[in-house]
């Protein structure tokens, strides 16, 4: 080959690598253009935030975002589960198996959280505002209101949850499989049914009254009962009450949430007092679980509740 064909070959050669740069080039572009699509902005309480892809290792720092994991059929990495995998109520402990604790609703570990690499965090904004800048660093992290919702706020909190995996088509099917659940038991109360209700988680040292405006109050009224005691809003959805205002507000049923153990209310039975309310007279005072009827507040919890109820008093 003479030197003028050699330098030919050079050029030529250069060329085509400079074209092949470029082609590359244009794919990378391509695809972070898509990569870029694919972003939704999740509007939550502490603003908004990026999330791009389907998050895999998620983190939930409240059990009714448990609830709306297993309703999507998904198992997060990581739970705040209070240090007790108890807590976690049988139909969704048998959806998603095996996770790691990352301590307490109130105050959950932010090293633990750090060290399942998780590529989304749900809070609570009752509960975590205060460390959301932490669990930002570690993770997007999208802040909802749970403990201070009602049935269909936190209904509502779902939808963001779904938008936020990106599984805005299976939360539809969900919710549209959850309305027809409901409506089915709805069935079962009579269109004439009147009757006042009081649901109250009951400790040993308390009776905490869940009124009109509360998760579990306002999924009750929502059958067609009258909440006992009405709330306002978020500042009286629960109250610690004593013998003498349960009395004065006389329910015609009550379900009280509890743990097991003793409670405040085998200190009141032996007042005369107790007689006089009227779900006591009629014998429609309930004990249920309090994991069930307080702490998880989700779509599989309002159903399960509903059914509950329904049995108790119609069945």
């Amino acid at each position: 080959m003479n030197r003028k064909s050699s330098l030919w070959f050079v050029v030529i050669a250069i060329l085509a690598l400079i074209l092949s740069a470029c082609g590359s080039t244009d794919n990378n572009s391509d695809e972070s253009s898509e990569e870029s699509g694919d972003e939704r902005i999740i509007s939550h309480e502490m603003g908004e935030t990026p999330i791009s892809g389907s998050p895999e290792r998620i983190v939930v720092l409240e059990f009714s975002f448990v609830d709306a994991l297993a309703s999507l059929g998904i198992t997060p990495v990581g739970i705040a589960d209070d240090d007790d995998s108890e807590r976690i109520i049988g139909p969704i402990a048998e959806q998603i198996g095996e996770y790691t604790s990352v301590g307490t609703r109130k105050e959950p570990s932010v090293e633990i959280i750090s060290s399942l690499q998780p590529d989304l965090i749900i809070a609570d904004i009752n509960r975590h505002k205060d460390v959301y800048e932490k669990l930002s660093e570690i993770a997007p992290t999208i802040v909802l209101s749970s403990l201070s919702s009602n049935y269909e706020e936190n209904v509502d909190s779902f939808s963001v949850i779904a938008e936020a995996l990106g599984e805005t088509e299976k939360a539809e099917q969900r919710l549209a499989q959850h309305e027809d659940t409901m409506s089915e038991l709805k069935s079962n109360v009579p269109e004439n049914e009147s009757r006042t209700i009081l649901p109250a988680v009951v400790t040993d040292t308390g009776f905490h009254a869940h009124s009109s405006t509360s998760y579990t109050g306002s999924l009750l009224e929502s059958l067609g009962f009258e909440n006992a005691i009405q709330g306002t809003g978020i500042e009286d959805a629960t109250n610690k009450i004593d013998l003498e205002t349960l009395v004065e507000s006389n329910p015609d049923i009550m379900f009280f949430m509890t743990s097991g153990g003793e409670t405040i209310v085998s200190e009141w039975q032996q007042n005369p007092l107790w007689e006089e309310i009227s779900a006591v007279q009629n014998g429609h005072v309930y004990e249920v679980d309090q994991n069930e009827w307080s702490r998880f507040r989700g779509l599989i919890a309002a159903e399960l509740i509903v059914e509950q109820t329904i049995n108790h008093l119609y069945k």
